[in-house]
C-alpha cells in the first residue's frame, strides 16, 4: 500500500525510536521528539510501539491513501479531517480507499504523530528508520517530506488494535517545571547562580529546532571566564554558551561540544521538551538521580495501565 503526500506541512519526517550507540562516530540519536506520543499512536493501530511513523511539526500534512488503512493521531491537538469528517485523536480510525487526510495546525503543543497500521516502510540505517536531517540519511531519502512523495506502508503484524481507557492528553502534556539533574559542569556555577537558574522562567526562542531549544531569559554566568575542552554531550543536556542563554540539546543534537552543562533534562520529561513551541515558557526543577529513575519507572507503569482489556 502507498500514501501520496499532497502537502507536506511545515516539517514532516519519518521517525521511530532513533539510533543509539553511534555517538562516538558523531551520529546523533534523532528519533521522535515526543517518543511517548509515538508509542501510543503505534499501539493504537496494532504496530510495534517504536515502528516508523510520521512526525508533523506545527502544521500537519495532507495525505492521500491509495487503499483503506487504519491510522491513529496522537500528540499535540491538531484538527484533522477526511473530507468533511473530523478525525478523532488518540483512537484507531479507518481511512477509506482514495480518502484524503488533512491535518491542520497544532494548538497546544509542537508536534503530532500519525501512525499507520503496518508502519511506514523505509530502509533502516544503523537499525533505525528515523530521519537524520543534518546527516541527510534515514527516513524518506534523508529529508523532510515534499509534495508528490510516495510512502510505502508495511504489512500489518498480528497485534490487535487497542483503545485507551483514559484521556492521555494531560499525561502527555505534563504540568509544572521540567525536571533536571545536576549537569557535568555544575561546579562552574555558583550556588546563587544555580538557584537563580532554577527559579527563572525562560522563553523558547524562534531559533529552536530538533537539534536544540534556545531559551531567552536572565543570563546564566559561570564563576570565571575559562574554556572547556570539547567533551561528550548526553541527550537533554542544558548548555550555557558565552551569552548566558541556555540551550536544551535535543534529539538531533551534536554529540560533542565545548560549552559547560549546568543541568540535564531527565528521561521522563524529554517528551515534554518535544512539545515546547516558540514563545512557550519553561522552568526547571532539580531532582536526584534516584528520583529521576523512579519517575521513569512510574511513567512506564502509567503507559501499561492506559489500555482497555
Amino acid at each position: 500500500m502507498t500514501i501520496r503526500v499532497v502537502k507536506p506541512g511545515l516539517l514532516t519526517t519519518v521517525q521511530d525510536r532513533g539510533r543509539y550507540g553511534y555517538a562516538h562516530l558523531g551520529i546523533s540519536p534523532c528519533g521522535a521528539a515526543d517518543a511517548m506520543s509515538l508509542r501510543i499512536a503505534n499501539l493504537l493501530v496494532g504496530n510495534e510501539e517504536y515502528a516508523g511513523a510520521l512526525e508533523m511539526t506545527l502544521l500537519g500534512a495532507t495525505l492521500e491513501f491509495e487503499e483503506k488503512a487504519i491510522v491513529a493521531i496522537t500528540g499535540a491537538s491538531c484538527e484533522c479531517k477526511a473530507g468533511s469528517n473530523r478525525i478523532a485523536a488518540n483512537a484507531p480510525v479507518e481511512m477509506a480507499t482514495g480518502s484524503v487526510l488533512q491535518c491542520g495546525s497544532t494548538t497546544d503543543g509542537a508536534r503530532c504523530y500519525l501512525a499507520i497500521q503496518g508502519g511506514v516502510d523505509v530502509t533502516a540505517v544503523m537499525g533505525s528508520c528515523s530521519t537524520d536531517l543534518r546527516g541527510r540519511f534515514g527516513g524518506h531519502e534523508g529529508r523532510r517530506l515534499q509534495a508528490g512523495d510516495v510512502l510505502h506502508v508495511g504489512q500489518p503484524g498480528r497485534a490487535r488494535q487497542r483503545r485507551l481507557r483514559v484521556d492521555v492528553r494531560d499525561g502527555v502534556r505534563g504540568a509544572g517545571a521540567i525536571r533536571v539533574t545536576s549537569g557535568a559542569q555544575r561546579d562552574w556555577f555558583s550556588s546563587d547562580t544555580y538557584a537563580k537558574f532554577l527559579a527563572t522562567g525562560y522563553v523558547v526562542s524562534e531559533q529552536s529546532d530538533r537539534a536544540g531549544l534556545r531559551l531567552k531569559g536572565d543570563a546564566v554566568e559561570t564563576r570565571e571566564s575559562k574554556q572547556l575542552l570539547t567533551d561528550g554531550i548526553p541527550l537533554g543536556a542544558i548548555q550555557v554558551p558565552q551569552d548566558g542563554q541556555p540551550i536544551i540539546l535535543f534529539v538531533d543534537q551534536q554529540t560533542t561540544g565545548g560549552y559547560p552543562k549546568i543541568a540535564n533534562v531527565v528521561a521522563a520529561d524529554m517528551h515534554r521538551v518535544g512539545q515546547l513551541r516558540p514563545r512557550d515558557e519553561v522552568r526547571f526543577a532539580e531532582i536526584s538521580i534516584p528520583e529521576a529513575t523512579d519517575a521513569l519507572q512510574a511513567q512506564e507503569r502509567w503507559l501499561v495501565e492506559l489500555w482497555q482489556d
